[in-house]
């Protein structure tokens, strides 16, 4: 038995998943799914994946606080996730652990039983899950679809800073790379020019050589400020139309 109640078993739940389909369902070899749901940690499927802000990678929760114990830099890219405190910058992502569990049939009843295995072998009090209060009525899935209009749709409270991302030229020797297509983004004002760089990124598929510029107004943006600090620095200036306008340009480093 492990030292942490997150064991990771690999080969029986494959087996399962790829037997799970029926005949006339296209079977897809989970191998070619494991660089989006396997830890690069300890190979396993995603138990609690958690996500470095700076970098975007993802790891299970155990694996990665365990490696900040040695290091603050990113076992995948290297990049200093803090200099001193690593654990200030990563996050659950239930969303990504949401899929992981639905594409792995059983993954996620094994990690319950081993969880329990854990605190029983050790005497200690087995943690209940979450359970809903008697007061408040369950409706069925369907009957909450039923219920909840499009209009209903609100917009979580995290997500409280609207972007306009306008580009403005790549300087001459820059080439193939793919258009902005979403302008208009909503984020967290947690987020850091960091994090908009990553997303411009990847969604114009540029070359690592390439350098992003950010500029908001007549500043030029650094990496670690975040849109919340540059919102309320700049005031009205940086807004247009309830949007922090940031302008960016593609640059060769010096």
């Amino acid at each position: 038995m492990s030292s942490s109640p997150c064991e990771h078993i690999s080969h029986d739940v494959e087996t399962t998943f790829l037997e799970s389909h029926s005949e006339d369902e296209v079977k897809v070899p989970i191998n070619q799914l494991y660089p989006y749901i396997r830890c690069a940690l300890c190979c396993g499927f995603f138990i609690d994946a958690t996500t470095i802000t700076e970098c975007l990678h993802t790891f299970c929760k155990t694996c990665i606080v365990k490696h900040f114990f040695h290091s603050n830099r990113c076992p995948t890219c290297s990049i200093v996730v803090h200099q001193t405190q690593p654990l200030y910058n990563i996050r659950p992502d239930r969303q990504l652990q949401d899929i992981v569990y639905k594409m792995v049939p059983f993954l996620e009843k094994l990690e319950r039983d081993q969880r329990c295995n854990f605190y029983k072998e050790r005497g200690l009090p087995v943690p209940k899950p979450a359970t809903v209060s008697p007061q408040v009525p369950v409706l069925m899935k369907r009957q909450k679809r039923e219920l909840l209009s499009p209009k209903a749709f609100t917009m979580p409270p995290e997500l409280n800073v609207s972007l306009l991302l306008e580009f403005v030229g790549a300087e001459k020797g820059i080439h193939d790379f793919k258009p902005l297509e979403r302008r208009y983004v909503r984020v967290s004002g947690e987020a850091t020019v960091r994090h908009v760089e990553l997303f411009i990124r990847r969604k114009m598929e540029l070359s690592p050589l390439c350098q992003v510029d950010v500029v908001c107004g007549d500043h030029l943006l650094d990496h670690y400020q975040s849109l919340k600090d540059i919102q309320n620095s700049l005031g009205q200036d940086a807004l247009q139309d309830g949007l922090l306008v940031l302008h960016f340009g593609l640059v060769l480093p010096s």
